[in-house]
């Protein structure tokens, strides 16, 4: 099966001539060929996008956001086939699958309130007959280059906002599982989009380079790893564009001896384990205070991870999480995995040797639990993005909070505890971006905004919520004067401005 770009409402096959595999993650074989867009081909798209963009920005609010209102019924209509394609490719479980689609389903009504949102501001006599306002305007054409790991949500999380604020928006997802993309611009178009408006353009690195140095592109969101992210903000900024890149992370939960550890621990299994934990919000490491706590959640966890059931998505609701992405996914984390242990690590539950009978091919990691983990370990250090979760134990709660202040990261964080000053206290004190107490992924919700503190961002503005209207607009104020008019003889004599 060979996929297409969707270029000017249309399925349109890639002429570069070349292209990359997309798997089925559960069986290891090539079920497609995507098309690895030229510097042309992008150039294509932009075209379109600009010559589609200005009668798109003069449709009021109003009318663009009831193109979202279609596009929700749409969604919902479509969801358990939206699920099941993004299932097929990336391996996670059809519940993931469908949480995927249904968070960035939230952004998009969200985006609804798309008159409210762009509202400017308005001053009265500012001066002696003078008066002020501002507007927000569309940027023009912007791009998004989204990842693998949410296919549906993310490349929702920026189109919705930059669509409804009247821009053109042209999407790279990710060359691994890009059905679901395609299927969103075909339903944005249903739902009543314009031809050009939203753009899907499959690719690599060339496309990535096309977008961040076409003149017309204004700006460019992006979600993956820290040096691909460093090296879009840094090549996009020097180009005079807007840029929103999200990184990698590693994210701490610290436990307390006053927890509640049953809670915790099938917190960590949901947050550790969930879609085999490729996901940014992932809890990679538990901090439990004091070795009494420590060894009373690894005496809770083993059992909960060894009941955890791996499998395909096609085996319903009797599995926890599928295989990971790609055999290279599966490869770096089990390498991460070995050099735990070559660097002291306890590995309590061992994953490695996992396999499924009749999937011996596919890319199914199992599931594994590091304790006595040091911060100057390479699994402490990098993402690892998969099935493992290590444990850092600290003796104090200081040593604790200080271990995720201490990280280059700053994603999101999490603390379990009964007490409200600690909870206060971390909450205030924490530098990063997304805080838990008692919740173990705390993701806001789509009227709040989503984003990162230190390496885990770059650039000014998170995503969704108030921001995403930010990113997509610039404000133009207006100072207006109009030169007052004194009857005389039944005439109006304007006076001149001074």
């Amino acid at each position: 099966m060979e996929l297409t770009h969707y270029l000017n409402g249309a399925h349109v096959s890639g002429t570069s001539g070349r292209f990359g595999d997309v798997f089925n993650p559960a069986t290891g074989e090539v079920q497609a060929k995507v098309p690895l867009a030229s510097t042309e081909e992008v150039n294509k798209a932009v075209d379109i996008a600009a010559a589609a963009q200005p009668a798109w920005a003069a449709v009021n609010p109003q009318r663009r956001a009831r193109v979202m209102m279609k596009f929700v019924d749409l969604l919902n209509r479509d969801m358990d086939k939206l699920a099941e394609a993004l299932s097929r490719e990336h391996g996670k479980t059809f519940p993931d699958a469908k949480g995927d689609v249904q968070r960035g389903l939230e952004v998009v009504e969200y985006c609804i309130a798309a008159p409210q949102m762009l509202k400017g501001e308005f001053t009265d006599s500012a001066g002696p007959g003078i008066d002020m306002y501002s507007m927000k305007q569309p940027l023009g054409v912007t791009a998004g280059i989204t990842p693998f790991n949410f296919p549906a949500m993310i490349p929702m999380w920026m189109f919705a906002p930059a669509i409804v604020c009247g821009n053109a928006f042209i999407l790279k997802p990710s060359e691994r599982d890009p059905s679901v993309p395609l299927m969103l611009a075909e339903l944005m178009e249903e739902a009543g989009l314009p031809k050009g408006i939203l753009q899907v353009v499959n690719g690599d690195k060339e496309s990535v380079d096309a977008l961040l140095e076409h003149p017309v592109v204004q700006s460019i969101g992006f979600v993956g790893s820290t040096p691909i992210a460093e090296y879009i903000y840094g090549k996009g900024c020097s180009n005079g564009k807007r840029v929103q890149c999200f990184g990698g992370a590693k994210n701490h939960m610290i436990i307390m001896p006053d927890a509640d550890l049953d809670q915790a621990a099938d917190a960590l299994i949901g947050a550790g384990y969930g879609a085999a934990g490729e996901r940014c919000m992932a809890i990679s490491v538990a901090v439990p205070v004091g070795e009494e706590t420590a060894d009373r959640l690894i005496e809770k966890l083993v059992p909960r991870i060894e009941k955890l059931k791996v499998g395909p998505y096609t085996a319903g609701d009797d599995v926890d999480y599928g295989p990971v992405v790609t055999a290279a996914a599966k490869q770096n984390i089990l390498g991460l995995v070995q050099s735990g242990i070559d660097q002291g690590a306890e590995l309590v539950v061992d994953g490695r040797d996992f396999s499924l009978q009749g999937y011996e091919d596919g890319f199914f990691v199992g599931p594994h639990l590091f304790d006595r983990v040091t911060p100057d370990m390479d699994i402490y250090k990098k993402e690892i993005f998969g099935p493992v979760l290590s444990t850092v134990r600290a003796g104090s709660y200081e040593e604790a909070i200080n271990l995720a202040i201490d990280h280059e990261y700053g994603n999101g964080t999490a603390i379990f505890t009964r007490d409200g000053d600690t909870a206060r206290d971390f909450a205030n004190r924490i530098n990063i971006g997304m805080v838990g107490i008692n919740v173990p992924i705390p993701v806001p919700l789509a009227y709040h905004t989503f984003g990162g503190w230190k390496k885990s961002v770059f650039g000014d503005l998170n995503q969704h919520g108030p921001d995403a209207f930010k990113f997509y607009t610039r404000t133009k104020t207006v100072t207006s004067r109009w030169p007052s008019g004194i009857k005389e003889g039944g005439e109006f004599n304007f006076k001149p401005m001074e």
